[in-house]
Parts: C-alpha cells; structure tokens; sequence
C-alpha cells in the first residue's frame, strides 16, 4: 500500500494495487489541514488500511511542518490511541 497527497481532489489517497482503497478528506485553512472525513472502499474494508492511511497523513502532516484539526470522527479516536500525533493537534 502506498498513501499520497492528492491536492487536485484535498485528499490522502490509500492505493492498494493500483486501485484506490481509501482516502482522508481534507480542507486547507489558515496553514492547517482540517482533516474532515476518513473512508474505505468496501472491498478493503478490515484489512488495517484506514489505521495505515490515518498514520501516513499524519507522518506527512508532520514532515511538511503543519498542524491538524481532526474533525473525522475515524481520525480522532486513532489519536486517542496514538498520543505520539498530539503534537499535530493545533
């Protein structure tokens, strides 16, 4: 699996075999990501692709020196699990 930045669609992209298996949506203000909702396609549903998805925006979040609001409902219960993200939380 491979994840990346779509800026065209504001979106993380999960790609498993060539085939998109998930996104984070995202709206860009004042210098944050307002990371807004978290989905799997259905045929990847239960295989860990949305926790992998949710740690790769994160990662990149953080090399690219900018702050989140998590309003996913999907993101904010990983960060309850992963205080190693805190920091992002503007």
């Amino acid at each position: 699996m491979t994840v990346s930045d779509n800026p065209s669609m504001r979106r993380y992209e999960a790609v498993v075999d060539g085939e998109v298996a998930g996104y984070v949506y995202y709206q860009e203000r004042d210098g944050k990501l307002a990371l807004v909702h978290t989905e799997v396609e259905l045929e990847f549903e239960g295989q860990g692709i949305a926790s992998r998805l949710a740690a790769a925006t994160l990662d990149d979040v953080r090399a690219r020196g900018l702050q989140i609001v998590p309003i996913c409902p999907f993101i904010r219960r990983y960060l309850e699990r992963h205080p190693e993200y805190h920091d992002l939380v503007a």
